[in-house]
């Protein structure tokens, strides 16, 4: 169905939204600095999906991150040097491993959203409250839209919803990750 025309800032609602995305990525590009150890946004997608499904096995996080299992076996073997993550035998198949955070892990996942949940509460505390609420409101609205589309468990909807101020939650609950964490 085609949806009828806008006028003035809203002819070409995708390029608004493209060039907000963009600074929201700035902004969450911010939740890294200074936060120790620094880690690459494969990584960070990495710890992101075995956060939201604890015990993903290497299989389901290769296809959750779209990479082959040989280079998310690499992957897991940095951040296991790195005191992130652990593996181990699946208690029900020895030979399946399970991967799970280390508190470090947990703790390097809470700091990047403290930094990034300042600098948008810094940004949204310049617009007007009634803005704040249609940007809300238009937020969940596009991640109900985008849910239709990828669902839990499918292909990455390409939005970090820890990043998001969409909820007020500092903790993601989805398993999708996104592209550019």
């Amino acid at each position: 169905m085609a949806r009828p025309r806008r006028s003035g800032a809203y002819e070409d609602p995708a390029a608004t939204l493209a060039a907000a995305a963009e600074l929201l990525a700035v902004l969450h590009a911010r939740g890294q600095d200074g936060v120790k150890p620094a880690v690459s946004p494969s990584q960070l997608r990495a710890l992101l999906a075995v956060e939201g499904a604890e015990g993903i096995n290497l299989r389901t996080l290769s296809d959750v991150l779209g990479s082959r299992p040989p280079s998310v076996t690499r992957l897991c073997d940095r951040l296991e040097a790195m005191g992130l993550l652990v593996r181990s035998p699946r208690p029900s198949s020895r030979r399946e491993v399970e991967l799970r955070l280390t508190p470090r892990g947990r703790a390097l996942l809470d700091e990047r959203r403290a930094i990034r949940v300042r600098e948008l509460s810094a940004v949204l505390g310049r617009m007007a409250p009634e803005a704040v609420d249609a940007l809300i409101a238009g937020l969940t609205a596009f991640r109900e839209a985008a849910a239709q589309s990828y669902p839990p468990g499918g292909p990455s909807a390409g939005t970090d919803t820890s990043a998001a101020p969409a909820s007020p939650g500092p903790r993601a609950t989805s398993a999708r990750v996104p592209d550019s964490a």
